[in-house]
């Protein structure tokens, strides 16, 4: 069997009042379920940084690929200094849910959330329904809604007879 890792970790005081005060305002303003996907994207961004600390010593085509990718990822950085300066509120930034708003397809965060859980959303020609999933500047321009024909009585009718 294989074992699953954990994608985040927990908070190492769990009862801080002013974290939890700025995490809960950061989970309605996103729209988010729960804080736990503040820890995945505060996991996420400590990947990046930890690739870019890597990369301090290395070649400067090394770091300009690791910018180009960043930059595709839709993450506004020129250098490995604003690569250490970016938040957990820039990933959050570039999930569907937040751009799915941003574009005016959904009114509220929750309405994205539950659009995109009920695969109502398509990027590109695919059905996403990963709220989570990070869109990248190619990607942002091709987010549309999905359109749902109505079937009228006569159609089903229509259906019926055609099987009979």
């Amino acid at each position: 069997m294989i074992r699953k890792h954990r994608k985040f970790n927990r908070p190492r005081h769990l009862f801080e009042s002013e974290r939890i005060s700025q995490e809960n305002e950061i989970v309605k303003s996103y729209g988010l379920k729960n804080k736990r996907e503040i820890w995945k994207a505060k996991a996420k961004l400590g990947v990046i940084r930890n690739q870019a600390k890597r990369l301090v010593n290395s070649s400067e085509d090394e770091k300009e690929i690791f910018l180009n990718k960043l930059k595709k990822t839709g993450f506004n950085v020129k250098t490995l200094v604003d690569v250490l300066a970016l938040t957990e509120e820039d990933i959050l930034r570039r999930r569907l849910q937040t751009i799915v708003v941003k574009k005016g397809i959904a009114t509220t965060a929750k309405g994205a959330r539950q659009l995109i859980t009920h695969k109502h959303i398509l990027v590109g020609d695919r059905k996403v329904n990963i709220p989570s999933y990070l869109v990248s500047t190619d990607e942002e321009a091709h987010i549309k809604k999905v359109l749902k024909q109505k079937i009228k009585p006569k159609q089903i009718e229509e259906k019926i007879e055609v099987k009979e």
